[in-house]
This record gives structure tokens, sequence and C-alpha cells, in this order.
């Protein structure tokens, strides 16, 4: 009998319990996260916020200007004629000949009887190989015969029309069939008829696809425009801002999302030396934290996009309204919202993932007694942030050195010098705690202790002040970019009008024979215009009809033949002046006596007079240019220089409003002759978008344009909404991160008050917190925000170089610095003092 000793099998299952180990771990952390989600609800609410806002925020800006194809339909191109005629004729066939398909269509405006508003005659097939997305249909159908029409709801209202009546147009009698819009312009109000309709149209467009065909490469005689060439592509468009927006702020909650995650950590002590003890390893403890910041950032965006979805379709029709264009249910940014769920999941995890290295660190005998770890003393260096800032300094100094000065050809190292900034931020937050505690050393007990936890604890305050300061940081920027921008006198930036002004201008062809520069640089000789040319009694007259309909005061804007000239830092004077008749005197109320007699200029820029080196060029009508050393300003060359200015606060600050107006002692004295061009209509009430789209349909058969308040924001709405900003993102930051530095020190807190603390020193505690993160935050915020200016404006000659600092916005600033540590002092102290609930020993989770 013989006995045969198998070997035993190997054991082939990994040794740290491979797949299914990481799949319980990863359950485990998933019912916490459903048992603990209220201790995770700031968190989880910080997520959800930023992506919803991120979702809304780029929906609107990229729905609020008019579409990139707008007239253009589904086409890529276009061709305008201003009628019909065997010219107009010829290059449509010959469009058709090389590309196919084309549809025309033909515009004639006519006006409303009683009234400045327009509408247009249009003949448009509405089943058309291109004009789909210009035609809707709201009730009734699209004309199909001669003698059917659909109109406009404001056409609608204007004659009193519905569906079935009949309405005579022309001399041909109608019924109306429908009512329709032009989904991409709201304001576009028209009657459709049948193709073939209009019999002498005053606008011809017809659409085609010319495939790989550059617009400059036709015939001559007529331009050829795209989507593209209209629109004038920005690389900083709406969503590019988004993204940029999008990643700040994810930055911003994964650095406030640390301290929270720490403390979560810390609360599991017990549950994870439990899961050590049995043999999970250093990899699975770091799973169960990762796993749960995961699981936030997962239903966070899940939450923010449901969220965000349904303000999206609240808002959307109010969107409609303003913008006057169509917008689809779901026209979102979708790269917007995509980057906005993916970056919100790895901000979670990463801000989860440095508590999870620190918490594998943590014996397992310590872990299962629930004593957080006391706190390791790190020394860190303030040499990584400072070579950073070094780093930024020297690109931004670069990008802004860039042609020529002007810094339009540095993107590349502004962008990357912006960027450089926020890691020096961040580097050095751990140093100016400590700095602050040697600091601190010689205060009272109370602050003592307070700011010596801010430094202990620099895994929760250390995170917080560097969002603070990116916050700031940003704010800061933008604040110094304004002030610097717009208190240059010289430097006409900012909104043209205010809204209830508007500025009619004469659109007169240049005399027969002058010499016109063409955009692309060639030049040509004026020849006789084909068409009629307006007399200034006809213009004037015109203007006046249309500020009559508007219920507008008319004020005639008399052109001198001069011009102001000078230099100011590191810009020419390129605004337009006027004429103080007493017309316009008395428009802004302004009275003979309020005048110097002896001025030549009277100006509402603020620092006109102030300014060194300024001229007033009589003689070439402000041609002549800025004097310079070899060409001197005298009175025997038709120059003044050193101009009497007064500042009068009544006139208009609008870039294109009557801001600076020659005085008639100037006029008088120096022989200065004035035409008139522009007319100003001064309304009682902001103008509404549909009287601005009347005036200038009325306008456009009458030679004149018509100029509206633009959307460029004043400089104190810049540097306030930068302020409120700045304030905002400081005092939220220090909202969810003081109690977190706090609750480290939870077991000091209840020894002081064990033996007879009051609850003024509880108090201090959480004011001198609250306080010094917060000025800390606005000192490291401000300081780089200047690093970052400086460098860019120190070889910066367009933008006026360092000299433009000089235009500081001290309140705001104040208001950063000092007014928001203190209100965030204030705050702590009022909801702090409350004795803590259990003296003996730590409260178990």
């Amino acid at each position: 009998m013989t006995t045969a000793v198998f070997a035993p099998l190997a054991d082939t299952r990994p040794t740290d319990g491979g797949v299914p180990a990481r799949r319980a771990v990863v359950r485990w952390a998933w019912r916490l996260f459903r048992r603990e989600w209220r201790q995770q609800f700031l968190i989880l609410a910080l997520v959800t916020v930023a992506v919803a806002a991120t979702i809304v925020g780029s929906a609107v800006a990229t729905n609020n200007p008019p579409p990139k194809s707008s007239g253009f339909g589904t086409a890529q191109d276009s061709v305008s004629f201003t009628t019909y005629d065997a010219h107009t004729a010829s290059v449509i066939a010959s469009l058709e000949h090389r590309f196919g398909r084309v549809e025309v269509i033909e515009n004639e405006t006519l006006s409303i009887p009683g009234s400045i508003n327009t509408y247009q005659l249009r003949a448009l097939d509405p089943h058309g190989p291109f004009s789909g997305p210009l035609l809707s249909l709201i009730s009734g159908h699209f004309p199909s015969g001669p003698d059917q029409v659909a109109v406009t709801s404001g056409v609608a209202t204007a004659f009193h029309l519905r569906v079935g009546a009949t309405w005579r147009l022309g001399g041909v009698e109608r019924q109306v069939v429908g009512i329709v819009e032009n989904p991409q312009s709201l304001l576009d109000e028209f009657a459709l008829v049948a193709p073939g309709q209009v019999t002498t149209p005053t606008a011809v467009t017809a659409l085609f696809d010319a495939p790989g065909v550059l617009p400059g490469s036709f015939g001559k005689g007529y331009q050829v425009q795209t989507p593209a060439s209209v629109a004038q592509s920005n690389p900083l468009n709406p969503e590019t801002i988004s993204l940029a927006a999008l990643v700040l702020g994810m930055l911003l909650i994964a650095l406030v999302s640390i301290g929270g995650f720490t403390v979560l950590a810390q609360r599991r002590m017990r549950s994870i030396g439990m899961l050590e003890s049995t043999g999970a390893t250093d990899r699975h403890v770091r799973l169960v934290i990762s796993a749960n910041g995961t699981v936030v950032g997962v239903v966070g965006a899940i939450l923010g996009f449901v969220l965000g979805l349904v303000v999206w379709l609240a808002y959307r029709p109010s969107l409609e309204q303003s913008s006057h264009h169509v917008i689809g249910v779901l026209a979102l940014s979708w790269t917007v919202v995509i980057a906005a769920m993916v970056l919100a999941v790895v901000a979670a995890y990463f801000a989860a993932s440095r508590p999870a290295r620190a918490i594998t660190k943590v014996p397992i005998v310590q872990a299962l007694s629930g004593r957080p770890a006391p706190p390791r003393q790190i020394h860190r260096s303030a040499l990584p942030g400072i070579i950073f800032l070094v780093l930024a300094f020297l690109l931004l100094g670069y990008a802004g050195g860039t042609n020529n000065g002007n810094g339009g050809g540095g993107a590349p190292e502004l962008i990357f010098g912006l960027v450089l900034l926020i890691p020096g931020l961040i580097l050095l937050a751990p140093f100016f705690l400590s700095l602050t505690a040697r600091l601190g050393r010689r205060a009272p007990i109370a602050t003592r202790l307070a700011l010596r936890d801010l430094a202990r604890y620099r895994a929760r305050s250390g995170s917080a002040l560097a969002a603070i300061s990116l916050g700031v940081l940003v704010a800061v920027i933008v604040m110094l970019a304004a002030a610097s921008r717009y208190g240059n006198v010289f430097d006409y930036a900012g909104p043209n009008l205010s809204s209830d002004q508007l500025v009619l201008h004469a659109n007169t062809p240049p005399p027969v024979g002058t010499t016109i520069l063409t955009p692309n640089g060639k030049t040509h000789i004026q020849k006789a215009s084909s068409t009629a040319t307006a007399t200034p009694q006809q213009l004037a007259t015109h203007a006046a009809s249309i500020a009559r309909a508007l219920g507008a005061q008319l004020v005639a804007l008399e052109t001198p033949n001069a011009q102001v000239i000078g230099t100011d830092l590191g810009r020419q004077w390129d605004g337009a002046i006027y004429v103080a008749t007493p017309q316009m005197l008395r428009t802004f109320g302004i009275t003979s006596s309020e005048i110097d007699p002896n001025a030549d200029i009277l100006s509402s820029r603020p620092g006109l007079s102030g300014v060194s080196g300024l001229a007033l060029d009589y003689a070439s009508g402000g041609k002549r240019g800025p004097p310079s050393s070899d060409q001197s300003c005298t009175a025997a060359a038709g120059c003044l220089p050193h101009p009497v200015v007064q500042e009068v606060g009544a006139l208009p600050l609008g870039t294109s409003a009557p801001n600076t107006v020659i005085t008639e002692h100037a006029m008088s004295e120096f022989h200065i002759q004035a035409t008139t061009t522009d007319w100003l209509l001064q309304g009682a009430q902001p103008f509404t978008a549909a009287q601005i789209s009347s005036a200038e349909l009325a306008a456009s058969t009458t030679r004149l344009s018509v100029e509206s308040k633009n959307d460029q924001p004043t400089s104190s709405a810049v540097v306030g909404w930068a302020t409120i900003f700045g304030i905002v993102i400081a005092l939220g930051v220090l909202g969810m991160s003081v109690g977190l530095v706090r609750s480290e020190s939870a077991s000091d807190l209840r020894s002081l008050a064990a033996t007879g603390a009051s609850s003024y020193t509880r108090r201090t505690l959480t004011a001198v917190t609250a306080g010094a993160l917060g000025f800390l935050g606005a000192l490291l915020g401000v300081v780089g925000g200047y690093i970052g200016m400086i460098g860019w404006l120190r070889s910066n000659s367009l933008n006026g170089g360092i000299a433009a600092l000089a235009n500081v916005p001290v309140l705001d600033l104040l208001l950063i610095l000092l007014g928001m540590p203190v209100f965030a002092a204030i705050v702590g102290w009022i909801f702090a003092g409350r004795e803590p609930a259990a003296m003996a020993h730590q409260a178990i989770e």
C-alpha cells in the first residue's frame, strides 16, 4: 500500500482582496454618504449651485447675441442689392450657373400711416431651399397666390388685421391668411407675399452656397458676405469665458471642500481604524474617502444639471423677449455643460484625495481611540510661491509689451502669466498663516490662540485662505484694469449714450473727386452718386419728423472744422467735439452764468482741464495731429496751445454724446465754421427696442442712420460689481471654513469653558479667526492683483504704463481690505459664544 502526499494548492488570490474588496469598500462609502449626507450638504450644495450657475450662465451668454446665421437661413453666402435691375438679374443668373440653387428675397420698405414705424413688404418662398430659419408660422397658413398675404403680429396690430380679413395694400386687395414671424429677429415686422409680388423692391438678397470659395474671390460689382465675415470671430467668445470661469470656480470649490472632507475623515476615525484592523490596506482606506468625494461630485453634478435645466426652462421666455429672437428649448452650450459636470466630479475627487492620504498615516490604535492626530509642524517656505509670482510678472510684462507696446500680440503669455498667479498665491498661503502666528505671540490670550490655531491646522485654514485670495485676486485685477482704462480722459471707453438718447447721423457721400481709402488699403476716386443726395434742409426735416414721432427733443449737433489735439498716457485724442449752441446748453440745463466767459472748451470728461500739452487746432480741421518737436502750436499756424477748459458736469458723459464742446466765444474769436450732420434725440424716458427699430427703419429711407445705447458698462458698474464679487466670494468661503477650523480645536474650547472662560473669550476666538482669515486673504489677493497689473502695464505704452495705476479705486479696495474682514469678525462674534454641550469628552459620531 502506497500513500501519496499532494502539495497544497497555491493561493492565487490577491493579497489586498482585489476587485471584490474594492467593490465592498466603494459600497461602504456609498452607504456612509447616504447616512451622513447632511454632514456633506454644504459641499454638495456648492457643487450643485456651481454646475447649475454655469449651465444657466453659459446658455444666457451664448444665446443673448443674435444667431451667427441671422439673415442667412441655412445658406453659407449672401449678396445684397438696393434694387432689382438688369445688373442684379445678371449677377443672380451667374450665381445660379456657377453654384446651383439661389434663393431671392425681395423687400420693399413701407411706412405705417401717421407714424415713423415702418414695415417691409417681403416676397419669399416659405418652402425655399435656404430661408426656413427666417420664417415661422404662428397661425393660419402661408400665402400661395397673388391675392393672399401673411403678416407679423406688429403689422396686424398696426392695421387692425386678423386672419380672414381683407387688406388693401399698394392698390391690391389681399386676404390675410396667416400670422408669421422671423425667429431670428422678433423685431422684424413684415407682410409676406408670394414670390414675384413685390414690384419696386428697395432691398434684394440672394442666398446661396459657395463651398470653398472665399468672399473676396467673386467678381466685381457686388460683395458677398458669409456668417463668419459678418460675425467677426473673437477668441474670447461667451463659451470660452464660461469655461474659464468654470475652471476658476471649481478650483475654489476644491480648495474649500478640502476642509470639509478632512472633518468627515476624522469623524469616521473609529470606523476606519476597525477597517484597518481587519486587514484593509492603505489603498482601501484612501479609497473610502476618495470614493466618498467622487460620489459627492457625481450627485452634485446630476443635481446641478437638473437644477440648471429647470432654471433655464423658466428663464428662456424672458430671454427671448430681451434678446428679440427665438431660442431653442435645449439651446445650451453643451460643451460647457459636459465640462461643468466632469470638472465637478474631478474637483470633489481631488478635494477628498488630500484627506484620504493624511488619514492613512494615523496609527490603527490611535484611530480606534477616536482621537485625531496632532497637527504636524511643517515649515513651508515662501520661495516656491515667490518664484511663481516672479514668472507671472515676467510673462505678463512680455505680453504687455508686444505689438509695439499695445499688448495685442501676446495672448499665450498673458494667459500663462495669469495662470501662474494662482499657484503662487496658493503656495504663499501657509507661509502667511505661520507669519501671522509669529506676529501674534504678544497678543491677548484669545487672539493668540486663534492665530496659533490658524497656523497649526493649515490643512483647513490654508485652503480657505487660498480660496479667498483667488476670489479677491480676480476682483482686484478687474478693478485695476477698469480704473486704469476708464481713468484715461483720452480713452473713449464706456457707454456711448444713455438709454434716453439717440443720435442721428447723416450718411452723405463724400464730394465727387474725393480720394477714398478702402478697408483693404486700396484707394479710389469718389464718383457721382447714382441716387439723389438729400440736402441739409431735407435731412433736418427727416430728423425732426423722427423726433416728433418718438416724442423726443431734437438737438442739432453742429460740428466745427476744429479739433482737440494732444496725447495723454499713451493715447491720442480721438473723440468728437461739437459747438455749445444755446439750444444744447438749455437742453442740459446749463445757463450762461455758469460758463466762464474766457472758456474755449466745455467738457464733462473728468480731468481734461488738467491735461498738459492740450491744443485746439482750428486751421486744418483737426488733421494736424499732436504737436511734435518740429511743429509748434502757434496762432500763426492756426493752433491754440493750452486752451481754457472748463469741466461742466451737466453735459452728458457718453462717448458719442456731446461731452466736449467748443464755446461760442472760441468760435467767434478764431473764426471757426460749423456744419450740421448729426442730431441728438433726447427723450423723457428710455427708448424701447421697438422704438429704436422703427427709428432705424425710418432713417434707412432718408439717408440717416441711428446710433443707440451700446452694452458697454460704466467704470463704476465694473468696479462695483468686481468689489461685490470679491466680498461675496470671501464671505462665502469664510462662512464655510471658520466652523471647520474652529472644530479642530474643539478640545481646547472645552478646556477653556471648563476652566471658567466666559463667552467673551469664545466669541473672540471665532471673531479673530474670521477676521484674520478675511484680512490675510484680501491682502494676499490685492498683492497678487497689483503684481499682475504692474507686470502687464510696465511695458504697455498704449494703456499708459504704470502711471495708469494712479487711478486707484481707493474706496473699493478699502471695502475689500478692511470692510470685509471687519464684517466677518462682527458676524463671527454675534454667532459664537455658545457653551459646549459636553466638556469632559469628545462626542462620538
